[in-house]
């Protein structure tokens, strides 16, 4: 069982940017794959970022490679998403979830944080 709780969302203006921190609990933090979803109202859930357990290979969705960096500690038990050269099209709540290495589907979410981006 893994609980994650997600911080660091808030306003800010256009071209200004965030990082996000999603603390879990649990002693197998480092056997997780973990990811940053966003939605917007009226809008489909997207995975945004991704990381291995490892941190070794990551993903990025089109619309933010060059301008969000994930990154996990395993020693805070952390997973990280540093947002750069923020738009208003990345308005929209940010949720972290979890999944064991061996499984597809994301078992794990947290609450999820609100990210406003002003134009």
């Amino acid at each position: 069982q893994v609980q994650l709780v997600e911080s660091g969302g808030g306003l800010v203006q256009a071209g200004g940017s965030l990082r996000l921190s999603c603390a879990a609990s649990g002693r197998t933090f480092n056997t997780y794959a973990m990811g940053w979803f966003r939605q917007a109202p009226g809008t489909e859930r997207e995975r945004v970022a991704s990381i291995t357990w490892s941190g070794g290979v990551t993903y990025y969705a089109d619309s933010v490679k060059g301008r969000f960096t994930i990154s996990r500690d395993n020693a805070k038990n952390t997973v990280y998403l540093r947002m750069n050269s923020l738009k208003p099209e990345d308005t929209a709540v940010y949720y972290c979830a979890a999944r064991p290495a061996t499984v597809i589907t994301y078992d794990y979410w947290g609450q999820g944080t609100q990210v406003t981006v002003s134009s």
